[in-house]
């Protein structure tokens, strides 16, 4: 009679031979990437390169702001602030309620600084601005739900610029 021939046993003998190829290409592999790869300090000094480019834009972007404030400082002729009632932005439909609360602190900006719409003789119109920073606000929870009021700095320059910016508190 013949021995059974074990099948498993060959089997697991070609498995074997297949793992010890894949972990000889993988320790090769390794090697490459360990190669390929920064040092440590490589790194370290791209990190601290970024963070410098960063604190440079960072005070840039500051000393922009400090300018513009000093400028729109020197200009000013006349500065109010104002707390806006917005109660009646809330009458609307609720997908309506913060584009009326703009056009609320427009009329509104328009009505207590006497801003001139239309051009007198050769004078040209005056101007009025809304901040970013207000409209934020507007908008800060949704179109659904405004603010029900909102206070605010208005600077008129020389030029009758009419400007509408976020007081310091709010």
């Amino acid at each position: 009679m013949e021995e059974p021939v074990d099948v498993a046993d060959e089997e697991l003998e070609e498995l074997e031979e297949e793992l010890e190829e894949e972990s000889e290409e993988t320790e090769e592999t390794e090697e490459e990437l360990d190669s390929e790869t920064p040092e440590p300090d490589e790194e370290d000094e791209e990190l601290e390169e970024l963070e410098e480019e960063e604190e440079e834009f960072l005070k840039a972007k500051e000393k922009a702001s400090r300018r513009e404030r000093e400028e729109l400082e020197e200009d000013i002729v006349e500065e109010r602030f104002y707390t806006i009632p917005l109660r009646k932005a809330w009458i609307v439909p609720r997908k309506k309620r913060a584009p009326k609360a703009a056009r609320i602190v427009k009329i509104f900006v328009l009505k207590h600084m006497k801003v001139r719409t239309e051009a007198e003789g050769e004078e040209e119109p005056e101007r009025l601005v809304i901040d970013n920073e207000v409209n934020e606000k507007l908008w800060s929870r949704g179109i659904e739900k405004p603010p029900r009021k909102i206070k605010v700095r208005v600077v008129k320059d020389k030029e009758g610029v009419v400007t509408v910016l976020l007081a310091e508190g709010d």
